[in-house]
């Protein structure tokens, strides 16, 4: 069996996978799911996050499995995919993106938002006054997160959520092809994500093809609106690699 790393994404912490985590150790995997700094229960200070503060943390979290590792990443946790795949590709045995940042070497998430221009997040925003950070408004949770989630995951999250420093998604992320681009990568594509929108979702995966493309017909959240069918994704994946062994 395999150990899966799940990186959450902005505003979310390691709470976020609680549904998703029992499908997958059933299954016989061993789960882990940290916060990221400055998110989730971690105390450290916002204004000294960045990406790289971000990737060093998942690096040392990979750097100590006995095996290559499993990278999951939701929403803006693909650009810590990414730049682990990039710092140990050795260490990592799938990337598997789910409605995640696709970023080509150079490019920002904030880049990617901007230029599809069709995501609800952007205008959606509350910047803290210091500029560091940045909240969403209470009214757009929903319609943006977690349009089909159940309500009590909703109320979870509008308890859990936290500010989310603006630096690592204006930060280009670099890679290179004989790092990065080694590693098998996936893409779990959410149709009715309103965040991420299925467009961009796209336009990520053509210009990055990955091995394999799979579906869930739903929100941006699927670890609330289909943890199980979101489970069985993951699952098949891993079991491509156990396949090819």
């Amino acid at each position: 069996m395999s150990t899966l790393v799940l990186i959450h994404g902005a505003w979310h912490g390691a709470w976020c996978w609680y549904k998703v985590l029992p499908f997958l150790e059933r299954a016989g995997h061993s789960v882990v799911a940290p916060d990221l700094p400055g998110l989730g229960k971690d105390t450290t200070p916002l204004h000294l996050v960045s990406l790289e503060s971000w990737v060093e943390s998942i690096c040392e979290i990979v750097a100590a499995q006995p095996e290559p590792a499993v990278l999951v990443g939701h929403s803006r946790g693909g650009l810590i995919l990414s730049g682990v795949a990039e710092r140990y590709p050795e260490k990592i045995a799938q990337l598997v993106y789910v409605t995640a940042a696709l970023a080509q070497d150079g490019e920002s998430f904030r880049q990617l938002l901007t230029e599809d221009g069709t995501s609800l997040l952007l205008k959606s925003l509350v910047i803290a006054p210091d500029g560091g950070s940045s909240t969403v408004k209470e009214e757009a949770l929903r319609a943006l997160f977690y349009e089909e989630s159940p309500d009590e995951d909703v109320a979870l999250a509008r308890l859990l959520l936290r500010p989310e420093p603006r630096g690592p998604a204006r930060t280009p992320i670099r890679t290179t092809q004989e790092k990065f681009g080694s590693v098998p990568r996936f893409y779990i594509e959410c149709l009715r994500d309103r965040c991420v929108p299925h467009s961009l979702q796209r336009k990520m995966y053509a210009a990055l093809p990955c091995e394999k493309v799979l579906t869930v017909d739903t929100d941006h959240s699927p670890f609330f609106s289909a943890p199980e069918r979101l489970a069985e994704h993951l699952c098949s994946i891993v079991g491509q690699r156990a396949s090819a062994a």
